[in-house]
């Protein structure tokens, strides 16, 4: 049986991911230990809140360190909501700026839009061939809460290497990045542990990676 690490690091949304992801038949951790992390088949970073506050909690058990090994290695890891935004380059919130990961270039910011938070449901424009989209129509839908996110993508010319695959999702003014599928590291800004049928397609299409 295949063992997924959901990392602790006082962040959110963990008893719902540990069910979600247990369903899909492997052994779940909840652990903020470094070398329990690193060894997972399979790591989970959850996020809910802000993002500097995120980003302490992340430091305080070197979840960015983690996370740098474990792609070093090819080990899967999948980031969800400010999961997913600590990953970029930065974030702002209310004037503050926070250095993130910087596995990807990109700031999150507020995102532009009439009614914020973005909260419910929504449809994202797919990525051709994605193996985390797979069998799942274009039309699904996923279950959103967030008011931050990534509206630029900078990452498109990668070399020889692979160019991640980034679904988007209309809401407001202009479209946000909603998910993004690079190698050993996926991350949806989206909640696929409160997404019904689709979320638990696209968890079971990370668990068939690891």
């Amino acid at each position: 049986m295949k063992h997924v690490a959901i990392l602790d690091y006082g962040s959110g949304n963990i008893r719902s991911a540990e069910r979600a992801v247990a369903r899909q038949g492997v052994e779940v951790t909840v652990t903020s230990d470094f070398n329990a992390a690193i060894e997972a088949d399979g790591l989970f970073v959850p996020g809910v809140g802000a993002y500097a506050a995120c980003m302490d909690g992340l430091r305080s058990v070197r979840g960015e360190r983690i996370v740098g090994r474990r792609l070093a290695g090819g080990r899967p890891v999948l980031g969800v909501c400010v999961g997913m935004q600590i990953l970029f380059e930065r974030g702002i919130e209310h004037g503050v700026e926070t250095e993130g990961c910087a596995e990807w270039p990109g700031t999150v910011e507020r995102i532009d839009a009439p009614v914020v938070p973005h909260m419910g449901w929504n449809t994202l424009e797919l990525p051709a061939e994605s193996r985390m989209f797979a069998g799942l129509p274009g039309d699904t839908r996923f279950y959103f809460v967030h008011s931050y996110a990534v509206q630029d993508w900078h990452l498109n010319d990668t070399g020889p290497l692979r160019t991640p695959k980034v679904a988007w999702c209309k809401y407001g003014e202009r479209p946000f990045v909603a998910a993004v599928e690079n190698g050993a590291l996926w991350a949806t800004q989206f909640h696929p542990e409160k997404s019904g049928d689709a979320g638990a397609a696209l968890l079971a299409n990370w668990v068939s990676t690891l």
